[in-house]
């Protein structure tokens, strides 16, 4: 008996503390991002690949439908639809078909990093949810890398998967449609594609994108830490009208002192595009060191621009760009600013 009234008053035995790693919490912040922000990543780039594939069904059946009536007619005279004998043109629609379901969903993407990256530290000041976070032990450099590389990494990953599988249904519903209208040769659109080349050009331009984007995402993400209130303004707004006002010197000067070569342009680039605007997929292709190639393809028409959209060495060449260097330098600096700014601005 008085074994078993020891045992009732011995007390527990203590639990084994469990050590969190900082890889652990930086783990679950980034879960973190992903509920708050699943809708943006992931429904939207859904839903925007759903619309693309509806228009192309439609576009489809309407053509389909067209072509049939005037075919009845005997009014279809000069439309080839043998692909027999151009199986390179029909490879093109192949491809065509992928980088389309690409481009309707990065279209969405752009909305969503951008205004993404202009609330990830305002909305948690806003709402006062960032005294929770702060009173956690979870160092403000975790928390702004975390959103960062969602902007930068994770969320484009996601957008050119969807991507990718809306391509993939464009590209069947285009080999359905030449077949259901008795195209010769409609098996070229699979057999003549690149669906390997357009894949290994969209996992190049990844790492591409998170350095060229860094300016912009780091400006707004600045902003975002900075600002009181409406950051759109601060990070949109005032640099527009900066550049609106850049112009009107620049036209001021051009007529009063024509040899005073203000650089008005190069002084819009930086805050306009490279401020405002790289964080568009693939608007590396718009910088001076690389539009020549670009410019050059589009002149040598539509074939010679759809094999430069799936060449490897498009994106590999803006790595060797100082724009591109230069950029992701001030980028980060603009983060580091971010970090600091979101420990010690005042919330009071």
């Amino acid at each position: 008996m008085n074994a078993t009234h020891d045992d009732l008053q011995a007390p527990p035995a203590a639990r084994p503390m469990t050590t969190i790693t900082p890889m652990q919490t930086f783990k679950m912040l980034l879960r973190r991002e992903y509920w708050e922000h699943r809708g943006g990543f992931v429904w939207g780039p859904l839903i925007a690949g759903a619309i693309a594939i509806v228009l192309a069904l439609i576009t489809a059946i309407g053509l389909s439908a067209a072509f049939h009536y005037y075919l009845g007619k005997g009014d279809a005279h000069g439309v080839n639809l043998d692909f027999s004998s151009k199986a390179d043109s029909a490879g093109q629609i192949g491809d065509l078909a992928l980088s389309g379901g690409l481009a309707m969903v990065f279209m969405v993407f752009v909305f969503v990093v951008f205004f993404y990256a202009l609330g990830s530290i305002y909305d948690e000041r806003k709402d006062r949810s960032i005294l929770f976070w702060k009173s956690l032990p979870i160092s403000d450099t975790q928390a702004v890398l975390s959103k960062l590389l969602w902007a930068l990494v994770l969320a484009p990953v996601l957008a050119a998967a969807i991507g990718l599988l809306v391509g993939l249904v464009l590209w069947v519903l285009a080999w359905l449609t030449a077949v259901a209208n008795g195209v010769d040769g409609a098996s070229a659109i699979f057999v003549q594609a690149h669906p390997l080349r357009v894949v290994a050009q969209v996992l190049l331009s990844l790492p591409v994108y998170a350095l060229w984007a860094l300016p912009t995402v780091g400006w707004l993400m600045l902003c975002s830490a900075w600002a009181r209130s409406v950051p759109f303004i601060w990070a949109v707004v005032i640099p527009l009208l900066a550049c609106v006002f850049i112009g009107l010197v620049n036209v001021f000067l051009a007529i009063i002192a024509p040899d005073t070569g203000f650089p008005a342009l190069r002084l819009a680039y930086i805050v306009g595009y490279r401020g405002l605007l790289s964080v568009v997929p693939g608007s590396w292709m718009l910088s001076p060191q690389i539009a020549s190639d670009a410019q050059r393809a589009a002149v040598d028409g539509p074939q010679a621009l759809t094999q430069s959209s799936i060449d490897f060495t498009t994106n590999l060449h803006a790595l060797t760009t100082i724009d591109l260097w230069v950029g992701a330098a001030i980028g980060a600096a603009m983060v580091y600013g971010a970090i600091r700014l979101r420990r010690w601005r005042d919330e009071g």
